[in-house]
């Protein structure tokens, strides 16, 4: 008995010991079980979680692939050969890698458009919306980065076409392009730097954002399909009415969609890792290779809408200005949208109209950027453009305009 207590005791102690140094408990309660998420969260609100869930498996087969891989010219692709054959488990590592890298697109591409649907960039969220858009930035540089160290054929032009897009900024474009390759063509140095901003910079930045996304949700609390603000209804006990506690309602919600992502993730690892050549190009499992042009370039398939609308525009300049300016725009839309209502389900239909055009035109010139730049690819590539930013530009206007229905006082719940 005496041993019993005195074990009990210790136990108690060091517990009381460790939450006086670093406040776990506390850290649970306030974070966890302390706060409040809506009560009628449905499947589009996986994402978030799946997102953090891809990002630490990359973080941790990236770890396990630069124990073997060697940044050069002459030793890249070679290193890489060396993981998929002769590294025990090193194909698996890679395809985890290589996959996730093309699933965290997947998840983030359903989660920003799960915003766009229930209005979550709208006030008080546009901070959050900033940061989000943030890390979805320095997640399109990390993953080119990475996609260029392979040093396959596919990536050595891919990264000529893509850094030479710098070169068509007035007056610093020349000398901007060679300090970004650090050289007069894309060799030695400029892998050494991608490689460098591949493991440690960006990987840093988007730990950065991350952090910081997840401090701005806590503040502003997590929006809802209602598009309603729990806070403003609050219960005796000052908690709100139509919120439940994140844990273990929406932790174990969410142990669910991880198990399923992760079977989808486990059937492609092991099955078709290349997914038919839009996760992994053939050309890429070829050495790079200045004087063998692939027959068509293309970039990963989560580039290609961009890369569509570069291509749709005649004059290479204005074709990269309104590349840049498609993917920046999505910083504008809190103020952009006029509608005095967050969700879909209570706007008109011209808004669902605008959505409607601007999912097919996404969807449609990320197909297109996969084909060929010529003849009925390049007319629907400009068609498609115009609709793409129609939707923002004339945002203002029909947002104002949209009929909508009234919000309810409380969240509701739809089968």
């Amino acid at each position: 008995m005496a041993n019993a207590a005195e074990g009990a005791a210790t136990k108690g102690g060091f517990r009381a010991w460790l939450n006086k140094r670093l406040p776990v408990d506390e850290f649970v309660q306030s974070q966890l079980v302390g706060y409040y998420a809506p009560k009628n969260f449905n499947i589009w609100y996986f994402f978030g979680s799946l997102a953090l869930l891809v990002f630490v498996i990359q973080i941790v087969t990236g770890i396990f692939l630069t124990m073997n891989y060697k940044p050069g010219e002459l030793t890249a692709f070679d290193s890489v050969e060396y993981i998929m054959r002769e590294v025990e488990w090193g194909w698996l590592i890679r395809y985890m890698h290589s996959t996730g890298a093309s699933l965290f697109f997947v998840v983030v591409y359903l989660h920003m458009y799960r915003a766009l649907l229930y209005g979550s960039y709208k006030a008080p969220r546009e901070l959050l919306w900033l940061i989000g858009m943030c890390l979805y930035l320095a997640l399109m540089a990390e993953a080119f980065f990475g996609y260029v160290l392979p040093w396959g054929n596919m990536s050595f032009w891919g990264a000529q076409v893509i850094v030479n897009l710098f070169g068509t900024i007035p007056g610093i474009g020349p000398g901007l392009v060679e300090w970004i390759r650090g050289d007069y063509g894309i060799a030695d140095s400029t892998l050494n730097r991608f490689f460098a901003l591949h493991v440690i910079a960006l990987p840093l930045a988007l730990a950065l954002f991350v952090v910081l996304h997840l401090v701005a949700l806590r503040q502003t609390g997590s929006n809802n399909p209602d598009g309603i603000e729990i806070k403003a209804k609050l219960g005796p006990d000052g908690k709100p009415l139509d919120g439940i506690p994140f844990h273990p309602y929406y932790t174990l919600k969410d142990v669910v969609g991880v198990g399923v992502f992760l079977m989808a993730f486990a059937i492609i690892v092991f099955f078709v890792p290349t997914f038919g050549g839009l996760f992994l190009e053939k050309p890429n499992f070829e050495p790079a290779n200045a004087l063998s042009t692939p027959e068509h370039i293309a970039p990963v398939w989560y580039f290609t809408p961009f890369y569509a609308i570069l291509r749709a525009v005649p004059d290479q300049r204005l074709g990269a200005l309104l590349m840049g300016l498609s993917v920046l725009v999505f910083l504008f839309l809190p103020w952009l949208d006029r509608s005095p209502v967050k969700s879909i389900r209570y706007r008109g239909w011209i808004w669902k109209l605008a959505v409607a055009v601007f999912t097919v035109s996404f969807l449609a010139l990320m197909y297109l950027g996969l084909m060929p730049a010529e003849g009925t690819y390049v007319m629907l590539a400009r068609i498609f453009t115009i609709a793409y930013f129609a939707f923002f530009v004339l945002m203002p206007f029909y947002t104002r305009v949209d009929p909508v229905k009234p919000v309810p006082e409380r969240v509701t719940y739809h089968a």
